[in-house]
């Protein structure tokens, strides 16, 4: 396969990923506009019912967007001013963004080095160093955290536990889905996401009754009835009809497009030959490769090695959130992280998405191991 034969928009190529439905999103977008009804009706409420099935749990409340949710479930949880959050600080600001906004202060905890994910060991350091009103556990790349180990810590100290499933759409361990470990499990459906809307979404899932309610009257003002705000710090936060007709329509296809990204990690793995990058473990039939994120040292030469022979990649994420101009001043002091400083020096995000065709991975990983 030549170079030119590669025409790929991106490390997520949502031209060629939409296509496909376009007749499927257009009648669903046309069955909005002819309801009338834009705003919290019939198209939320069956999404919401739909996913909370999908992820295994009780409750889906569907909401503007994954930042959001991540607020919004810490909100319900009571974390306010004063309150202490153990997050990671590797996954793009989106936890840190959240927690700040309530006043809070993030207390980061390293990664394990191998998965990127957040590290049992060292949340356990954590919790013995001071209290936590809550954390917030990333599942990144579309590979779950330990959350048997994690949830260990975390009962034994009655600290609830939010995972942020941003990444995670579907993604299972030891046969559960992401989002039904926690006590909340929050979701984005940027377009970039294993499932995306055409805009912006999310939502926050529960098996807990109160927490659920308690999380409908916080996305719309703190209503318990129109114009009756009887619970303290709502706000404006829907997820639009049209977006869940859209998700609607994706939905069904979600295991067929994770199935796909399995099998280009698959591809990937196999084929690179490399020592001067450091592939992912291997993605096993729970994870649901949201990114195939390698690790480089000479991370600037490598990305524009492949850029030479038009090879999109991206760094998914280059700061630690405690190293944002705009974030340190609110935090405590931060202890040595060795392997979140090491990742986000390194990490490189390759083209994976589910449209993404045998060859083109095949031409990928040619250019990459040419690389000497």
């Amino acid at each position: 396969m030549s170079d030119a034969n590669l025409n790929i928009a991106g490390v997520n190529d949502l031209r060629r990923h939409i296509a496909p439905l376009h007749d499927e999103l257009t009648a669903a977008a046309e069955r909005v506009i002819s309801s009338g009804w834009f705003v919290l009706g019939q198209e939320v409420e069956s999404f919401e019912t739909q996913f909370a099935a999908y992820c295994n749990v009780a409750h889906g409340i569907g909401v503007a967007n994954g930042t959001e949710a991540l607020e919004l479930a810490l909100k319900a949880l009571g974390i306010g001013a004063g309150s202490r959050v153990a997050t990671t600080a590797n996954a793009g600001m989106y936890s840190t963004a959240a927690i700040l906004a309530l006043g809070a202060t993030p207390v980061y905890v390293d990664i394990d080095p191998n998965t990127y994910l957040l590290c049992p060991e060292a949340l356990s350091d954590t919790v013995a160093r001071g209290a936590l009103a809550a954390v917030v556990v990333t599942h990144l790349y579309g590979a779950m955290a330990n959350m048997p180990e994690i949830l260990k810590l975390t009962n034994a100290s009655a600290i609830p536990v939010i995972e942020d499933c941003a990444q995670a759409h579907g993604a299972t361990l030891q046969g559960r889905k992401a989002g039904s470990f926690g006590t909340l499990g929050t979701f984005s459906f940027y377009p970039t996401k294993n499932l995306g809307a055409l805009g912006d979404g999310g939502a926050v899932v529960t098996d807990s009754d109160e927490l659920a309610s308690r999380l409908r009257h916080l996305r719309q003002y703190g209503w318990t009835r129109r114009y009756h705000a009887l619970v303290a710090g709502g706000r404006n936060s829907r997820l639009d009809e049209l977006q869940a007709a859209l998700l609607k329509v994706m939905l069904p296809k979600l295991d067929r497009w994770n199935a796909r990204r399995r099998e280009i990690a698959r591809l990937y793995s196999t084929g690179l030959r490399t020592s001067r990058i450091v592939c992912p473990r291997s993605a096993d039939g729970g994870d649901v490769v949201h990114l195939y994120v390698v690790r480089v040292k000479d991370r600037e030469e490598f990305r524009a090695f492949l850029g030479q022979s038009r090879i999109p990649t991206d760094v998914h994420f280059p700061t630690p959130d405690y190293r944002q101009p705009a974030v340190a001043p609110a935090l405590e002091r931060i202890p040595s992280l060795d392997a979140t400083e090491t990742a986000c020096e390194q990490v490189v995000s390759l083209p994976c998405f589910p449209e993404l065709t045998d060859p083109e991975v095949g031409l990928i990983v040619e250019r990459i191991n040419a690389w000497s």
